[in-house]
């Protein structure tokens, strides 16, 4: 196993399934991501550039989106939560997970993935 699988199952519950979910939709709808642990997260990247990683924190996951500041769709959805440049959706519980946004916003993400990160 890798460390960003051991991160995802050594999470407690409810966190564990919620981010083996968003991982397994993740994997379907971005079929070349590569799964890496960086900034001791999981991270995933397209191409050798960062795309999203996944995240538990407190009582909520975040899945963050590197170049979030060129997505246009769906960004009521996203928090910046204090951050300058990278958005996340950030979930409470596995019902919250609303499949259709995240990969709407996966692939809306994938599309604007060879831009420059910050312009």
């Amino acid at each position: 196993m890798n460390p960003s699988e051991d991160y995802i199952l050594m999470q407690p519950e409810p966190f564990r399934s919620m981010l083996l979910h968003v991982q397994s939709i993740i994997e379907l709808t971005i079929t070349d991501v590569d799964l890496k642990y960086k900034y001791r997260v999981p991270f995933y990247y397209v191409n050798g550039k960062p795309f999203c990683y996944l995240n538990q924190s407190k009582d909520y996951i975040d899945v963050g989106f590197w170049y979030a500041h060129h997505l246009t769709e769906n960004l009521e959805y996203l928090t910046t939560a204090g951050r300058k440049t990278i958005q996340s959706l950030r979930y409470k519980s596995l019902e919250e997970i609303n499949d259709t946004i995240l990969i709407a916003i996966l692939q809306e993400a994938y599309s604007v993935k060879d831009k420059k990160f910050y312009s």
